[in-house]
């Protein structure tokens, strides 16, 4: 059986602070929307489609 590399990280500090960052996307436009008067099953997927954007967005900015 092969033992796991246990010395390194689990995320690179810029995947973190890529994933970081779209979750605060993530989080504030579905706050947002929530606010603006839509449901919350409608304010969710706004949010997850926002992280999902903020991922590639944040991914081919800090490279």
């Amino acid at each position: 059986m092969v033992e796991p590399d246990r010395d390194g990280p689990l995320l690179t500090q810029r995947a973190a602070i890529v994933f970081l960052l779209a979750a605060l996307v993530g989080v504030g436009a579905t706050v947002l929307t929530a606010l603006a008067g839509n449901g919350w099953p409608v304010a969710l997927s706004a949010g997850c489609g926002a992280a999902a954007s903020a991922v590639l967005f944040f991914k081919t900015i800090i490279g």
